[in-house]
Protein backbone atom coordinates (compact mmCIF):
# COMPACT_ATOMS: atom_id res chain seq x y z
CA UNK A 1 0.00 0.00 0.00
CA UNK A 2 0.94 3.14 -0.88
CA UNK A 3 2.46 5.93 2.18
CA UNK A 4 0.53 8.81 1.17
CA UNK A 5 2.22 12.51 2.60
CA UNK A 6 -0.92 13.46 4.20
CA UNK A 7 -4.33 12.37 4.99
CA UNK A 8 -6.95 14.65 5.42
CA UNK A 9 -10.31 14.30 7.24
CA UNK A 10 -13.15 16.69 6.32
CA UNK A 11 -13.93 17.55 2.72
CA UNK A 12 -15.76 21.46 4.00
CA UNK A 13 -13.90 24.73 3.14
CA UNK A 14 -10.63 24.35 5.07
CA UNK A 15 -9.97 20.45 4.46
CA UNK A 16 -10.33 21.66 0.43
CA UNK A 17 -7.68 24.49 1.03
CA UNK A 18 -5.34 22.24 2.82
CA UNK A 19 -5.87 19.70 0.00
CA UNK A 20 -5.14 22.50 -2.93
CA UNK A 21 -2.21 23.62 -0.78
CA UNK A 22 -0.58 20.06 -0.68
CA UNK A 23 -1.03 19.61 -4.16
CA UNK A 24 0.74 23.34 -5.08
CA UNK A 25 3.36 21.96 -2.56
CA UNK A 26 3.71 18.44 -4.80
CA UNK A 27 2.91 16.37 -1.95
CA UNK A 28 0.78 13.06 -1.95
CA UNK A 29 -2.79 13.49 -0.26
CA UNK A 30 -6.34 12.26 -0.16
CA UNK A 31 -9.12 14.05 1.07
CA UNK A 32 -11.90 11.87 2.72
CA UNK A 33 -15.50 13.39 3.36
CA UNK A 34 -18.27 11.80 4.84
CA UNK A 35 -20.69 13.01 2.73
CA UNK A 36 -20.78 15.40 -0.38
CA UNK A 37 -18.38 18.37 -1.25
CA UNK A 38 -18.60 20.49 1.77
CA UNK A 39 -21.07 18.51 3.22
CA UNK A 40 -21.67 21.10 6.05
CA UNK A 41 -22.43 23.75 4.05
CA UNK A 42 -24.83 21.85 2.12
CA UNK A 43 -27.13 20.95 5.17
CA UNK A 44 -27.15 24.90 6.11
CA UNK A 45 -30.53 26.13 5.41
CA UNK A 46 -31.56 26.60 2.07
CA UNK A 47 -32.26 30.32 2.08
CA UNK A 48 -28.77 30.97 4.38
CA UNK A 49 -26.58 34.19 4.19
CA UNK A 50 -23.44 34.21 5.42
CA UNK A 51 -22.45 36.03 7.80
CA UNK A 52 -18.71 37.29 5.62
CA UNK A 53 -18.37 38.98 2.47
CA UNK A 54 -17.77 36.68 -0.13
CA UNK A 55 -14.18 37.60 -0.21
CA UNK A 56 -13.10 36.67 2.88
CA UNK A 57 -14.32 33.00 2.30
CA UNK A 58 -11.95 32.96 -0.89
CA UNK A 59 -9.83 30.26 -1.01
CA UNK A 60 -5.82 29.89 -2.21
CA UNK A 61 -6.92 33.24 -3.48
CA UNK A 62 -9.57 32.01 -6.11
CA UNK A 63 -12.23 34.79 -6.43
CA UNK A 64 -15.37 34.41 -5.45
CA UNK A 65 -17.78 36.25 -7.19
CA UNK A 66 -21.63 36.90 -5.48
CA UNK A 67 -24.56 38.64 -5.93
CA UNK A 68 -25.00 40.23 -3.08
CA UNK A 69 -21.79 41.31 -1.16
CA UNK A 70 -22.63 38.38 1.40
CA UNK A 71 -22.95 35.31 -0.35
CA UNK A 72 -26.02 32.46 -0.11
CA UNK A 73 -25.65 29.15 0.15
CA UNK A 74 -26.46 28.18 -3.26
CA UNK A 75 -23.12 30.25 -4.29
CA UNK A 76 -20.96 28.88 -1.68
CA UNK A 77 -22.28 25.33 -2.90
CA UNK A 78 -20.92 26.17 -6.42
CA UNK A 79 -17.76 28.05 -5.54
CA UNK A 80 -16.44 25.27 -3.40
CA UNK A 81 -17.50 22.34 -5.67
CA UNK A 82 -15.88 24.46 -8.93
CA UNK A 83 -12.48 24.59 -7.20
CA UNK A 84 -12.75 20.65 -6.09
CA UNK A 85 -13.70 19.73 -9.54
CA UNK A 86 -11.22 22.33 -11.61
CA UNK A 87 -8.74 21.56 -9.77
CA UNK A 88 -9.08 17.67 -9.64
CA UNK A 89 -8.44 17.56 -5.65
CA UNK A 90 -7.70 13.97 -4.48
CA UNK A 91 -11.16 14.02 -2.64
CA UNK A 92 -13.50 10.76 -1.84
CA UNK A 93 -16.89 11.88 -0.80
CA UNK A 94 -19.13 9.54 1.28
CA UNK A 95 -16.47 8.02 2.91
CA UNK A 96 -16.62 7.85 6.54
CA UNK A 97 -13.28 7.44 8.74
CA UNK A 98 -14.09 5.19 10.83
CA UNK A 99 -10.77 4.98 12.54
CA UNK A 100 -7.54 6.32 12.94
CA UNK A 101 -4.08 4.52 14.39
CA UNK A 102 -0.71 4.99 14.25
CA UNK A 103 2.74 3.29 14.59
CA UNK A 104 6.07 4.70 14.97
CA UNK A 105 6.59 5.67 11.35
CA UNK A 106 3.16 6.16 10.36
CA UNK A 107 -0.75 6.58 10.28
CA UNK A 108 -3.08 4.02 8.90
CA UNK A 109 -6.79 5.87 8.58
CA UNK A 110 -9.53 3.27 8.15
CA UNK A 111 -13.06 4.18 6.09
CA UNK A 112 -15.99 2.88 5.52
CA UNK A 113 -14.94 2.01 1.85
CA UNK A 114 -10.72 1.77 2.46
CA UNK A 115 -7.94 1.96 4.30
CA UNK A 116 -4.84 4.50 3.45
CA UNK A 117 -1.59 4.78 5.25
CA UNK A 118 -0.19 8.10 5.56
CA UNK A 119 3.23 10.31 7.33
CA UNK A 120 0.57 13.13 8.59
CA UNK A 121 -3.05 13.35 8.97
CA UNK A 122 -5.52 16.99 8.89
CA UNK A 123 -8.28 16.79 11.01
CA UNK A 124 -10.97 18.97 9.75
CA UNK A 125 -13.83 17.87 10.79
CA UNK A 126 -16.10 21.39 12.42
CA UNK A 127 -18.65 20.98 14.20
CA UNK A 128 -22.02 20.61 12.70
CA UNK A 129 -22.38 17.08 13.69
CA UNK A 130 -23.77 16.78 17.08
CA UNK A 131 -26.56 19.26 18.46
CA UNK A 132 -26.52 19.99 21.70
CA UNK A 133 -29.43 18.31 23.42
CA UNK A 134 -32.19 19.79 25.49
CA UNK A 135 -31.94 16.41 27.38
CA UNK A 136 -36.05 16.67 28.36
CA UNK A 137 -39.21 14.65 27.85
CA UNK A 138 -40.03 14.41 24.49
CA UNK A 139 -36.84 15.71 22.36
CA UNK A 140 -36.74 12.77 20.14
CA UNK A 141 -40.30 13.26 18.63
CA UNK A 142 -40.61 13.15 15.51
CA UNK A 143 -41.72 16.25 15.34
CA UNK A 144 -38.44 17.55 16.50
CA UNK A 145 -35.49 18.97 14.80
CA UNK A 146 -32.30 20.17 15.53
CA UNK A 147 -31.45 21.15 11.92
CA UNK A 148 -33.79 24.02 10.07
CA UNK A 149 -33.79 23.77 5.99
CA UNK A 150 -36.90 24.79 4.30
CA UNK A 151 -39.32 27.46 6.18
CA UNK A 152 -42.00 26.28 2.90
CA UNK A 153 -42.15 22.87 5.08
CA UNK A 154 -43.51 25.06 8.51
CA UNK A 155 -46.50 26.65 6.31
CA UNK A 156 -49.83 27.15 8.46
CA UNK A 157 -48.26 24.84 11.57
CA UNK A 158 -47.48 26.54 14.65
CA UNK A 159 -43.81 26.51 15.43
CA UNK A 160 -42.11 26.54 18.54
CA UNK A 161 -38.19 27.62 17.62
CA UNK A 162 -35.70 27.06 20.89
CA UNK A 163 -32.69 29.59 20.72
CA UNK A 164 -31.17 33.18 20.54
CA UNK A 165 -28.68 32.60 18.09
CA UNK A 166 -28.35 33.66 14.11
CA UNK A 167 -30.18 29.93 12.99
CA UNK A 168 -33.04 30.80 15.67
CA UNK A 169 -33.85 33.67 14.11
CA UNK A 170 -33.52 33.38 11.03
CA UNK A 171 -35.30 30.07 11.09
CA UNK A 172 -38.66 32.06 13.57
CA UNK A 173 -38.48 35.03 10.61
CA UNK A 174 -38.50 32.85 7.65
CA UNK A 175 -41.20 30.31 9.40
CA UNK A 176 -43.51 33.72 9.94
CA UNK A 177 -43.22 35.23 6.40
CA UNK A 178 -44.06 31.76 4.91
CA UNK A 179 -47.37 31.04 7.02
CA UNK A 180 -46.30 30.02 10.43
CA UNK A 181 -47.04 30.65 13.61
CA UNK A 182 -44.25 31.06 15.77
CA UNK A 183 -43.04 31.31 18.73
CA UNK A 184 -39.43 31.73 20.38
CA UNK A 185 -38.33 30.58 23.71
CA UNK A 186 -35.13 32.58 24.79
CA UNK A 187 -33.24 30.85 27.97
CA UNK A 188 -32.18 34.64 27.94
CA UNK A 189 -33.37 38.15 28.62
CA UNK A 190 -32.92 39.05 24.78
CA UNK A 191 -31.90 37.86 21.29
CA UNK A 192 -28.07 36.94 20.88
CA UNK A 193 -25.63 39.53 20.81
CA UNK A 194 -23.65 38.43 17.72
CA UNK A 195 -27.21 37.57 15.36
CA UNK A 196 -26.55 39.43 12.05
CA UNK A 197 -26.20 43.01 12.18
CA UNK A 198 -28.91 43.51 9.36
CA UNK A 199 -31.26 41.07 10.66
CA UNK A 200 -31.46 41.88 14.15
CA UNK A 201 -33.65 44.75 13.97
CA UNK A 202 -35.82 42.59 11.74
CA UNK A 203 -36.50 40.58 14.49
CA UNK A 204 -36.57 42.63 17.35
CA UNK A 205 -39.64 44.49 15.72
CA UNK A 206 -41.32 41.35 14.77
CA UNK A 207 -41.67 40.33 18.33
CA UNK A 208 -42.75 43.86 19.45
CA UNK A 209 -45.24 43.87 17.16
CA UNK A 210 -46.06 40.65 18.20
CA UNK A 211 -45.88 38.69 14.85
CA UNK A 212 -43.37 36.44 16.58
CA UNK A 213 -44.39 35.32 19.88
CA UNK A 214 -41.85 34.93 22.71
CA UNK A 215 -41.14 34.35 25.80
CA UNK A 216 -37.49 35.42 27.22
CA UNK A 217 -36.02 33.98 30.65
CA UNK A 218 -37.70 30.65 29.45
CA UNK A 219 -37.02 26.91 29.34
CA UNK A 220 -38.97 24.26 27.58
CA UNK A 221 -39.69 21.71 30.04
CA UNK A 222 -41.37 18.93 28.25
CA UNK A 223 -42.75 18.04 24.40
CA UNK A 224 -45.50 16.16 23.65
CA UNK A 225 -47.39 15.47 20.67
CA UNK A 226 -49.45 18.36 20.45
CA UNK A 227 -48.11 20.70 23.10
CA UNK A 228 -44.97 22.23 24.24
CA UNK A 229 -44.81 23.06 28.18
CA UNK A 230 -42.49 25.93 29.16
CA UNK A 231 -41.17 27.19 32.52
CA UNK A 232 -41.02 30.85 32.48
CA UNK A 233 -40.60 33.54 35.25
CA UNK A 234 -44.01 33.59 35.91
CA UNK A 235 -44.39 30.04 35.59
CA UNK A 236 -45.80 26.91 33.47
CA UNK A 237 -46.99 27.52 30.31
CA UNK A 238 -48.49 24.83 27.94
CA UNK A 239 -48.36 26.06 23.79
CA UNK A 240 -50.24 24.69 21.18
CA UNK A 241 -47.61 22.58 19.22
CA UNK A 242 -47.32 21.09 15.95
CA UNK A 243 -43.36 21.11 15.20
CA UNK A 244 -40.24 22.68 17.11
CA UNK A 245 -36.80 23.74 15.87
CA UNK A 246 -34.70 22.77 18.82
CA UNK A 247 -31.64 25.24 17.44
CA UNK A 248 -29.87 25.08 20.71
CA UNK A 249 -26.37 24.99 18.76
CA UNK A 250 -23.79 21.82 18.07
CA UNK A 251 -20.40 20.82 19.06
CA UNK A 252 -17.71 19.06 17.27
CA UNK A 253 -17.33 15.05 17.35
CA UNK A 254 -14.09 14.32 19.96
CA UNK A 255 -14.23 10.97 19.30
CA UNK A 256 -11.51 11.10 16.84
CA UNK A 257 -9.42 13.12 18.40
CA UNK A 258 -9.70 11.04 21.78
CA UNK A 259 -8.86 7.71 19.76
CA UNK A 260 -5.56 9.39 18.65
CA UNK A 261 -4.74 10.79 21.92
CA UNK A 262 -5.22 14.63 21.54
CA UNK A 263 -5.28 16.24 24.63
CA UNK A 264 -8.13 18.33 25.50
CA UNK A 265 -8.52 21.33 27.74
CA UNK A 266 -9.28 20.70 31.13
CA UNK A 267 -12.00 23.11 31.58
CA UNK A 268 -15.52 22.64 29.76
CA UNK A 269 -14.80 24.56 26.61
CA UNK A 270 -12.71 21.60 25.92
CA UNK A 271 -10.03 22.95 23.35
CA UNK A 272 -7.87 20.72 21.58
CA UNK A 273 -3.83 20.73 22.49
CA UNK A 274 -2.21 22.53 19.11
CA UNK A 275 0.89 24.64 18.53
CA UNK A 276 -0.69 27.70 17.12
CA UNK A 277 1.90 28.61 14.70
CA UNK A 278 2.20 25.19 13.35
CA UNK A 279 -1.72 23.77 13.92
CA UNK A 280 0.44 20.55 14.73
CA UNK A 281 -0.96 18.48 18.41
CA UNK A 282 0.41 16.77 21.25
CA UNK A 283 0.46 13.62 18.65
CA UNK A 284 3.67 14.22 16.07
CA UNK A 285 2.10 14.53 12.54
CA UNK A 286 -1.33 15.06 13.32
CA UNK A 287 -2.72 18.67 13.03
CA UNK A 288 -5.95 20.50 13.33
CA UNK A 289 -7.32 23.03 10.75
CA UNK A 290 -10.87 25.13 10.95
CA UNK A 291 -13.39 25.38 13.50
CA UNK A 292 -12.18 21.97 15.62
CA UNK A 293 -9.88 24.04 16.65
CA UNK A 294 -11.66 26.03 19.16
CA UNK A 295 -13.17 22.85 20.83
CA UNK A 296 -16.41 24.04 22.34
CA UNK A 297 -16.04 27.55 21.75
CA UNK A 298 -17.65 26.71 17.99
CA UNK A 299 -17.63 30.44 16.89
CA UNK A 300 -13.72 31.26 17.89
CA UNK A 301 -13.02 29.48 14.10
CA UNK A 302 -14.69 30.74 10.96
CA UNK A 303 -13.88 30.22 7.26
CA UNK A 304 -12.81 33.72 6.97
CA UNK A 305 -10.18 33.51 9.84
CA UNK A 306 -9.21 29.46 10.00
CA UNK A 307 -8.39 29.69 6.13
CA UNK A 308 -4.71 30.49 6.94
CA UNK A 309 -4.16 27.01 9.01
CA UNK A 310 -3.63 25.09 5.11
CA UNK A 311 -0.57 27.26 4.53
CA UNK A 312 0.73 27.01 8.19
CA UNK A 313 0.59 23.02 8.15
CA UNK A 314 1.67 22.50 4.86
CA UNK A 315 4.88 24.83 5.65
CA UNK A 316 5.36 22.83 8.73
CA UNK A 317 5.05 19.57 6.92
CA UNK A 318 7.99 20.28 4.69
CA UNK A 319 9.83 22.25 7.44
CA UNK A 320 9.64 25.57 5.27
CA UNK A 321 9.62 28.44 7.31
CA UNK A 322 6.38 30.53 7.42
Amino acid sequence: MKILDIVIIGGGPIGIACGLEAQKKGLSYVILEKGPIVNSVYNYPVNMQFFSSSEKLEIDEIPFISKENKPRRSEALEYYRRIATSNKLNIKLFEKVTSVSKTENEFTVVSEKNTYKSVNIIIATGFYDIPNTLDIPGEDLPKVSHYYNDPHFYSGQKVVVIGASNSSVDAALECYRKGAEVTMVIRGAEVGERVKYWVKPDIINRLKEGSIDVFYNANVKEISKDSVVIKTANGEETLANDFVLALTGYKPNFNLLNEIGVGFSADKRKIPTYNEATMETNIDGVYLAGVICGGMDTHKWFIENSRIHAKMIISNVLKESV
